[in-house]
This record gives structure tokens, C-alpha cells and sequence, in this order.
């Protein structure tokens, strides 16, 4: 009897050993796939022996699997499937009674190839249900943050980005990648969490390194003084991969906001250039005066007199020295762009002559 039993047990014995595995390398509880094992095997009972009545006993612990199919103890059979006799019942147990069930233990084997097969779906089913709410969940966890993820792979025609970010995959897009930064697989870059979305696919998580938040996170990781709301990043304006501006303001007299985001011979500011890939970053102190702040906001450049609008739209004439005019306006404008960007005015730049000379 022992050498009958040593086969199933030992098959039993490697269902387990694989459904540990799979806790274990996806984090899929032993129990949600034990569970759905049952529903499978339920399903198949029905289509085989047209009975959907059975007790399924698994113990992993000891390696037990046992399936009974349940029939009602009666008088008179009339579905064989779902009933059975008294005396055949008593067979299986003395102390069966009418109107009691009778515990039928089954063969696994015989359920045969479709019922192996539908187990099989439907296990498979599960497994993909439950990565797909276990990645929904990480993404969630970490929406709208910055995340480190490992590069897996490029692709050669697109350039899309495969990255390892926990447990969960996401694809970084070329248009969302800073221009000409050099990866390779096996590097880890971070990334801000723009979105997540549940697609057809599953879980989706929208990932960029073109963000402005991601040089907000970024700092936000960085600094202590602006972690503990010391001091505060008011606005963020960028051009990925060249240059950002950024607008900080201290919640404590003591604490220069500026000076707290450059850190000690810019250390602070300078680990974030280097992520960055050498992208530029000029941090100015935010103030409620529109002119203060816009005068900071074209930073390096120097300025003389912000005239603001007297219409109410938020425009503004802004009079820079004549040789600062290049600085003001910078490489196509840039300076001037991410100026308007952050402060949210539109600003008109002339020297302080009068005459643009060459610059007109």
C-alpha cells in the first residue's frame, strides 16, 4: 500500500514545492492559488460527474490532496450524479443516515486531460489577475513620486526603455527620455510616476524623465530643509535635458531657501546635475512681489526696473543693462521661456539704452 501512495504523494509533494516557488518569485500568496486550485477542481467535478459538490482537503504542510465528491444519502437514486443509496453510502461510512451526504474520495488522475486543462486555465487566470492587482497596487503606491528602476532593455528601433521598478515592469518612451543621455542595460535611473491607468493589457504606469516634478522630487529626496517643509518649492519650469529653473521659499528667517537647495560647495544641487546628465539649474528665492519675483526668475542675468502691465494681464516690461541683454534673453530664448514658465508672466526684455542694436 505504501509503494501505491509514494507516486501521489510525491506528485503532491511537487505541486507544493511550485506553488512556493510562486509565492516566493511573484508574491502570490499559497492561499489565493489554493483557492482558486479548489474552484478549478469544483469546475471540473461538474463536468465530468455532472456534480459540483465536492470537498477538496489540501494541507501543504503535510502534502495532503484529497478530493471527495459529495452525494445526498436517499431512499430512491433518481440522479446518480448528486445521490446515492443508503447501503452504499454505509459502505463508505457506518454511520451514514437518509438525508445525510456520503464523502466520495476521487482519483485526481481520473479527471482526465480537459479537467487538468481547465485547472491549469484557470490557476493561470488567477495568477494573472493577481500580478495584475499587485502591480496596480505598487504603481499606486507610487504615483506621483520619484523611483529608481533598473534597466532591462532597449529597444533598438524605438529606444523605448524596459525598467524593473519593485516587482512591476514599466517602458520608458524615447519622447520621455532627457536628449542625449547615454544608458545601458544594468543601470539604474530614476523616474517620476506621471500616472497610472488600467488598461486592457493591465496596469500601466506612465513614467518620464522630462518632468518638471521630477527635479521637484528630486530635491524634495535631497534637501532636509525642504523634506521638513522648512522650505518650500513654489514652481518648477524645465526644459528636460538643458536647463530648469526653480523657485523656493524659506518658512524660517534663519534658513536661506536658496542657499539650503545649493548645499555646502554645491553638493546638493550638484548630485542632481549629475542624474541629470549636466543639466543646468538655476534656483531662485520665490516672492509674492510679481516684480521681485520675476527679476529672480531671469536669473543669471541682472535687472533693473520690472514694469508691470496696468491692464491686469500679467505682463510685464523688463529693463535689463545693455550687456546683459544676451544673458537675459539666453540661447533662443530659453532663459526668458522658462522666466515666463515660472512665474507665469509673460515678459518682454529691452536694455536698458533703449537700442537693441544687433540683438533687434
Amino acid at each position: 500500500m505504501a509503494r501505491k501512495k509514494e507516486p501521489e504523494k510525491q506528485g503532491n509533494e511537487e505541486l507544493f514545492i511550485a506553488l512556493g516557488l510562486l509565492e516566493k518569485e511573484k508574491g502570490i500568496p499559497v492561499e489565493f492559488m489554493l483557492d482558486k486550485i479548489k474552484k478549478a477542481i469544483a469546475t471540473a467535478c461538474k463536468n465530468n460527474y455532472g456534480n459540483e459538490d465536492v470537498d477538496i482537503d489540501i494541507d501543504p504542510a503535510v502534502g495532503k490532496f484529497d478530493v471527495y465528491l459529495k452525494k445526498e444519502i436517499k431512499e430512491e437514486v433518481e440522479h446518480p450524479d448528486k445521490e446515492i443509496l443508503l447501503e452504499k453510502a454505509k459502505e463508505l461510512d457506518p454511520l451514514a443516515e437518509i438525508g445525510g451526504f456520503a464523502r466520495m474520495k476521487l482519483d485526481t488522475k481520473q479527471f482526465g486531460r480537459v479537467a487538468a486543462q481547465t485547472a491549469r486555465n484557470i490557476i493561470r487566470q488567477g495568477i494573472r489577475d493577481s500580478e495584475r492587482g499587485q502591480m496596480m497596487q505598487e504603481f499606486q503606491s507610487k504615483h506621483q513620486e520619484l523611483v529608481s528602476g533598473l534597466i532591462e532593455r532597449i529597444d533598438p528601433k524605438t529606444g523605448a526603455i524596459s525598467l524593473k521598478i519593485g516587482k512591476a515592469e514599466a517602458v520608458l518612451p524615447r519622447n520621455e527620455q532627457i536628449g542625449g543621455e547615454s544608458v545601458r542595460e544594468g543601470d539604474y535611473i530614476k523616474v517620476y510616476v506621471v500616472d497610472v491607468r488600467e488598461t486592457e493589457k493591465g496596469p500601466k504606469a506612465i513614467i518620464s524623465r522630462t518632468h518638471p516634478d521630477l527635479v521637484k522630487r528630486m530635491f524634495e529626496t535631497e534637501v532636509p530643509e525642504i523634506y521638513d517643509g522648512t522650505v518650500e518649492i513654489k514652481a518648477v519650469s524645465r526644459e528636460a535635458g538643458s536647463r530648469t529653473k526653480l523657485a523656493v521659499l524659506s518658512h524660517n528667517a534663519d534658513v536661506d531657501a536658496v542657499g539650503a537647495c545649493i548645499g555646502a560647495r554645491g553638493t546638493r544641487v550638484s548630485e542632481i546635475v549629475e542624474e541629470l546628465g549636466g543639466e543646468k539649474i538655476d534656483i531662485v528665492e520665490y516672492s509674492e512681489d510679481p516684480k521681485a519675483f520675476i527679476a529672480a526668475a531671469l536669473s543669471p542675468a541682472n535687472v533693473v526696473s520690472v514694469e508691470i502691465a496696468e491692464d491686469g494681464v500679467r505682463a510685464c516690461k523688463v529693463t535689463v543693462p545693455d550687456n546683459q541683454l544676451s544673458l537675459a534673453i539666453g540661447n533662443k530664448g530659453q532663459n526668458a521661456r522658462l522666466a515666463a514658465k515660472l512665474t507665469g508672466w509673460k515678459i518682454d526684455i529691452k536694455p536698458e539704452s533703449g537700442f537693441y542694436g544687433e540683438e533687434s
